[in-house]
């Protein structure tokens, strides 16, 4: 069993992906892992991993048939005597935070996932005075990584999407040029707004608006014509990753009428 077997069987027990797109995109990529602690069977089978590449916080996923094994614990342990201090538990299953409490971590950040259902015609959006809203063209590669920087400058992912990751991003098999909003103010690309479409769900990937023009209604401008996109295309429901510290982002969600579904939780070691 391949580690993406291991995770579409464990994402079809827990109704939760147990991989981030990072670890992803670097098992598609060949990407050799800074994380690999793994059980395995005598014959082989991978039983249970803790994975993770370049500066991504450790996953760790066990097949549920050798669940209550002691396994997780074990995975997590090793990986704290390596030098590891933080760990996804994605959904915040029951199980993962009762091995963070045993080992001594604490839950520092949390990742909200909303849902809203496309049940209703999305409202036109409102664009500023004097912002056009397109779709992406080619050539908007470098002013996208240059507002995305701006916008995410303390964000401890999204932060890090240089041209290289932009390009490995769009090389994936749910790109959708199409799908992908451009604002545009006096010539200059001051905001996108990336949708995502896998099987049935579409995804508010990301929203990034540059500083110098948040605040004035681009955000939800951007956000609304992504949603409109994703309902003509015709999926039932959309999804949004946010912090869950970020107030304004989650006031403007709620409004839009996005509703809590569910939440990853990343434990780390106290800072002493």
């Amino acid at each position: 069993m391949s580690i993406t077997e291991l995770a579409e069987r464990v994402s079809a027990f827990d109704h939760v992906e147990p991989l981030n797109e990072t670890s992803l995109l670097a098992l598609r990529d060949g990407v050799e892992p800074r994380v690999d602690i793994r059980f395995e069977t005598p014959d082989g089978q991978l039983m249970a991993l803790a994975f993770a590449a370049g500066d991504a916080a450790v996953e760790v996923m066990v097949d549920p048939r050798f669940r209550r094994g002691g396994f997780g614990t074990r995975m997590v342990t090793a990986a704290l005597s390596e030098g590891e201090t933080a760990f996804w538990a994605h959904g915040d299953l029951p199980g993962a935070a009762q091995i963070a409490q045993k080992v001594g971590l604490v839950a520092e950040r949390t990742l909200l996932i909303l849902r809203k259902e496309l049940d209703d015609p999305v409202e036109p959006e409102s664009v500023p005075d004097g912002v056009t809203l397109r779709p992406f063209a080619t050539g908007d590669e470098e002013a996208i990584v240059d507002v995305n920087g701006r916008a995410f400058a303390h964000h401890p992912e999204q932060a890090a999407m240089d041209r290289a990751d932009l390009d490995r991003r769009m090389d994936s098999d749910w790109f959708d040029p199409e799908g992908l909003f451009v604002a545009e103010l006096a010539g200059k690309v001051v905001g996108f707004h990336w949708t995502k479409v896998e099987g049935q769900v579409g995804e508010v990937y990301v929203v990034g608006i540059d500083p110098d023009a948040q605040g004035g209604g681009l955000g939800k401008a951007l956000t609304v014509r992504g949603l409109r996109h994703l309902q003509e295309r015709g999926v039932p429901a959309v999804i949004l990753y946010v912090e869950g510290d970020n107030a304004p982002a989650l006031a403007l969600y709620r409004r839009l009428g996005f509703q809590d579904f569910k939440k990853d939780v990343l434990y780390s070691k106290p800072h002493r």
